[in-house]
């Protein structure tokens, strides 16, 4: 989907209202002002110079690969945004490699036949690190314009000897409308959504199989709102650990 087709429902102030809207839903309005200040004072300790030198620790697999998936260099506009959305955070490789490596041992995955899919890719780093496994191909699912640009640049120069899928891209959509291919999916999660946003791409998800059934699996990586996904009539956990979880549709 083309950027100027999110430029104009990306801006800030619709998305707090939104966000404001739903929370008051959730919690009241008292608890809804104190988490708006607390996630303001957050993104003001988290934009000091000290804090964002922190970031630039994840940027092992950068040098190496010559990308830029680090956190570190998200705008501030970006990183607002993400406060009141989803933080951008990439995914750490060995742990990556740790939950395909249970799939593929554990569970059987034969990624060969599996479309693997980033909801919430960011730059990218995901779909570079799923590249070293046979997938038929790989997709990223991107809300934010400039991160989209970004993976779509680390995925044209990224070079790597153990690569094994090749066709990767990036989508610039909003997952809860994105049309989800009509293939056996592996979807990833690294807490892409707020809760209400995660249940309507599931919703999104679900139609999908229904409209065309075949085999899904979801690995929620960091999963602070596994709840949601255990309350879907239509996925059924598997496996995981403290860090991840792992359904099957």
């Amino acid at each position: 989907m083309p950027d100027t087709a999110h430029n104009s429902e990306l801006r800030i102030v619709p998305t707090i209202r939104d966000w404001w809207r739903a929370e008051v839903v959730k919690s009241g309005h008292f608890q809804a002002s104190l988490k708006f200040a607390a996630t303001i004072f957050e993104f003001l300790r988290d934009s000091t110079p000290s804090r964002r030198r922190s970031r630039y620790g994840d940027m092992d697999f950068d040098w190496d690969r010559r990308v830029d998936t680090t956190g570190a260099t998200v705008s501030h506009r970006d990183r607002l945004f993400g406060m009141f959305h989803s933080p951008y955070q990439p995914t750490e490789p060995s742990l990556f490699h740790e939950m395909m490596e249970a799939l593929a041992g554990d569970f059987h995955l034969d990624f060969s036949q599996f479309v693997f899919i980033d909801i919430g890719s960011g730059k990218g780093r995901a779909l570079l690190l799923a590249a070293d496994y046979p997938f038929k191909r790989i997709i990223g699912v991107e809300l934010l314009p400039a991160l989209h640009r970004m993976a779509e640049e680390n995925i044209a120069k990224y070079q790597s000897e153990s690569q094994k899928c090749f066709a990767i891209e990036s989508v610039c959509a909003d997952a809860r409308e994105f049309s989800f291919p009509a293939e056996p999916m592996l979807l990833y999660l690294f807490n892409p959504l707020p809760e209400t946003a995660l249940r309507q791409m599931l919703a999104n998800l679900e139609s999908s199989l229904l409209e065309h059934p075949r085999p899904a699996c979801v690995l929620y990586h960091n999963p602070l709102l596994e709840q949601v996904l255990a309350d879907s009539s239509f996925l059924k956990k598997i496996g995981g650990t403290h860090q991840y979880a792992i359904y099957l549709s």
